[in-house]
């Protein structure tokens, strides 16, 4: 039988609902925000990586003009209780808000404190004085395990080693291999330190109501619920006493995925003083104080046969977290293999402590899996002879032979690799591309190619991730309305879901209105990211709406005298197939569900309302994408440009083309960026040298390319609407694809591109040293 509803809005680039309020000004953030009898609050914060804390005197800072308080840890000592956040588990308890008795990085917060504006916090902040006691700081994460600088060791931990995973091999053979293949290729990828960076910095005003002992929060956050959830534990109350919203969020990237701790500050400040309390993140504090990210090396070693076929590939990896760690965002080293046939893998991995700022999650926070991989291919290419795009011809999985089991455990399905590079090879011209390049290096033009296949796990089941919910009602007007579990920050939520919904219902996508992001109103949702709205949220959405379309259509056959069966809806009017003149509009129904309820048959209910948790099939949903980036770089200046930058993206089916492209924009931007122009830096002694936008480079407009994007649509069956997560994956697949583009057009030369950033100061000195070597 046919559906009782046609698909008219899924597929089809639509006009998005956030755009009127947000590019006419008047989107609501947390900084345009208030409440009567608010107050601002400041941190100080350390300008020292690493020190004892001989004393803080504070005094002058209260009696400074405007201060209604001023908080250090004492204040806070025994208010709370341990809280954690439900996805990362209870061993990762989040640190004191403020420095006990040392501090651990530059931007450590010390005191906090409150004004009646946030000038004068601030002011009051530049008369704290404060004794320090100065230790060595360890900042070299590669050395960090060995140093005897503990950066915790006021907690008693004997080593700066968080989390060590000893090699580990994942098949049997694995030594016998890489003993009797042709080629063994051994090369270190270094990834530098970059930056989440949202437009809107973090942000909370917090406001407790003394005798009923509630807590309200307007938070800049990816999860309403789960904070929600957080500090009813930190402040041992029910949730119920915790209302938590969130207006529009100006980009988070995993940086606002998490509670950290100054929000816990803040949320204690206002208990303590009970009135509301207001913080908004400056842009130093951001850059110094907000997660970092990336920042980690592995040692890949490939086995390759004599036909370029990857036997085995294994990975010694390090990754520094940090002083305090938002997120440690630890990576899978059974993604290494990637969407490859490679049946033979070995890791082992290291997480360690460094007096710098915490690790925290970044669009893609497995990222270096592929960035390690993708890298060490194009140099494992030229050492053996074979162009870097046949070497992947050569191992890649393709559609025809799925689902494949790699050595680490993924079972891929529903996945094109080959045929995404293939398509965007096509794109290029790459044969032809080829030949220009030749011709370019006899006239002393650098040019290079670089490519970038990766396997993405998008809607995955760890801890709280695996499920959504979503309540969809008709009101009384005929129109909808959608309560969702999700916390948008920059994904077209409200347009994509009202898409689903306008669809499963059979009404205008004009007459859907999504609410989500308040703990009041909307079912439990962990919080938006991993890449699982479009699957699973989606998958909620559309069962929901599909539990009321069958409410719908009960009550209308019982005021038409038809069978459910024999009914459809179009354009929010029911009608018996093939009799358009027996119909009856959404509203008739309606009413008849809210004001005439009394006279359905007893078995129905009443209302046109439904609630929905989803789970997918199986976990996770599996995308996948090929970036080619073409790179010309100055031999005067060191200069790097991208001449064109190509995505051949496979997300299943599309809920909003337009919507797709966008975020494979700017997380190609993002990624790029962190391969030409940012790279945050720290010196010996810990002090942060990248700490304004003159100094921490962001690629802008004039430094974006033009992406040419190409689809192949592999419908996923994972959820009912085929679709895949695909919201990390332009950030994922730009780091090596930049990387080896700059290598490829420096390959001539003798240069071996290993390590990240490639600004023109690093590739003059790559090709000094080559030089020099050469000599």
């Amino acid at each position: 039988m046919s559906s009782p509803v046609a698909s008219r809005f899924v597929g089809s680039a639509v006009h998005r609902k956030e755009d009127r309020r947000l590019l006419t000004g008047h989107g609501q953030y947390v900084a345009d925000a208030s409440a009567p009898r608010m107050v601002h609050a400041a941190f100080l914060r350390s300008d020292v990586a690493k020190a004892r804390l001989n004393s803080v005197n504070i005094e002058a800072a209260k009696a400074a003009p405007g201060v209604v308080a001023v908080f250090l840890w004492s204040d806070f000592h025994e208010k709370f209780g341990e809280a954690w956040h439900a996805m990362l588990g209870q061993e990762l308890v989040v640190p004191p808000p403020l420095a006990i008795t040392d501090v651990r990085y530059v931007g450590d917060p010390i005191a906090l404190v409150v004004a009646t504006s946030r000038a004068l916090a601030e002011d009051a902040c530049g008369l704290i004085e404060v004794e320090y006691e100065p230790e060595q700081a360890t900042v070299d994460y590669a050395t960090a395990a060995a140093d005897s600088n503990v950066v915790h060791a006021a907690w008693g931990l004997p080593s700066n080693v968080m989390v060590a995973v000893p090699f580990t091999p994942m098949s049997a053979d694995l030594d016998e291999t890489f003993g009797s293949v042709e080629h063994v290729v051994e090369t270190t990828i270094v990834q530098n330190r970059y930056l989440c960076v949202p437009m809107e910095t973090r942000g909370v005003l917090a406001s407790w109501t003394p005798g009923l002992e509630e807590l309200d929060l307007i938070v800049a956050t990816q999860s309403v619920h789960e904070t929600r959830n957080f500090f009813a534990r930190y402040l041992g109350l029910d949730e119920g006493a915790v209302r938590v919203t969130a207006r529009d969020v100006g980009g988070g990237f995993g940086q606002k995925m998490f509670v950290f701790r100054e929000e816990c500050a803040v949320v204690l400040a206002t208990k303590l003083l009970g009135r509301p309390v207001k913080w908004i993140e400056d842009r130093l504090e951001n850059l110094i104080s907000a997660g970092h990210s990336r920042n980690e090396l592995g040692h890949v070693r490939m086995a390759i046969s004599a036909d370029g076929v990857i036997e085995a590939i294994t990975v010694d990896h390090v990754a520094d977290v940090g002083a305090y760690t938002p997120c440690p965002a630890v990576m899978d080293p059974t993604l290494l293999p990637g969407p490859y046939r490679i049946p033979r893998l070995g890791f082992s991995t290291q997480m360690v402590w460094t007096n710098t700022m915490g690790k925290a999650a970044y669009r893609g926070p497995w990222m270096f899996e592929t960035t390690a991989r993708e890298m060490a291919i194009d140099v494992a290419a030229r050492q053996i002879g074979m162009d870097p795009a046949e070497l992947r011809r050569r191992n890649l999985l393709s559609l025809p032979e799925l689902p494949f089991t790699s050595p680490g455990g993924k079972v891929f399905q529903e996945i094109t690799p080959l045929e995404t590079l293939e398509q965007a090879l096509g794109m290029l011209g790459y044969d032809e591309f080829r030949k220009e390049q030749a011709a370019a290096r006899e006239q002393g033009r650098w040019l290079g190619v670089g490519i970038c296949v990766y396997v993405e796990p998008t809607s995955m089941e760890q801890s709280t991730l695996g499920t959504e919910g979503a309540t969809i009602r008709i009101e009384s007007s005929g129109k909808v309305v959608a309560f969702l579990s999700t916390t948008s920050h920059g994904q077209s939520i409200e347009t994509t879901m009202a898409q689903i919904i306008a669809d499963d219902l059979g009404v205008s996508y004009d007459d859907v209105t999504v609410v989500q992001a308040d703990t009041q109103s909307t079912p439990y949702g962990p919080g938006t990211g991993g890449s699982r709205t479009a699957v699973i949220a989606g998958g909620a959405a559309h069962d929901a709406a599909v539990a009321v379309r069958d409410k719908v259509l009960g009550i209308a056959a019982h005021m038409m005298e038809a069978a459910p069966e024999d009914l459809e809806i179009a354009e929010g009017v029911v009608a018996v197939r093939g009799t358009p003149d027996r119909s009856l509009t959404i509203k008739e129904v309606a009413t008849q569900a809210y004001t005439n309820a009394h006279t359905l048959p007893v078995e129905m209910a009443g209302g046109l309302e439904a609630t929905i948790r989803f789970k997918p099939k199986r976990f996770p949903t599996w995308s996948n994408a090929t970036h080619v980036c073409v790179v010309e770089i100055d031999p005067d200046t060191f200069i790097p440009r991208i001449l064109r930058y190509i995505v051949s993206e496979d997300c299943g089916k599309m809920i909003n083309p337009q919507v797709v492209e966008g975020q494979i924009f700017g997380g190609v931007v993002q990624g790029l960026g962190g391969v030409l122009y940012e790279d945050f830096r720290y010196d010996q002694d810990g002090n942060p040298q990248t700490t304004t936008f003159l100094d921490y480079l962001l690629p802008t407009t004039g430094e974006a390319p033009k992406i040419e994007i190409g689809h192949i649509e592999s419908v996923s069956t994972t959820n009912p609407g085929g679709f895949k997560g695909m919201g990390e994956g332009g950030a994922i697949g730009a780091h090596a694809a930049v990387a080896n583009a700059v290598g490829d057009a420096l390959a001539h030369l003798g240069v071996n591109v290993t390590s990240t950033p490639l600004g023109p100061e690093q590739i003059f000195q790559l090709v000094q040293a080559t030089k020099k070597e050469r000599a």
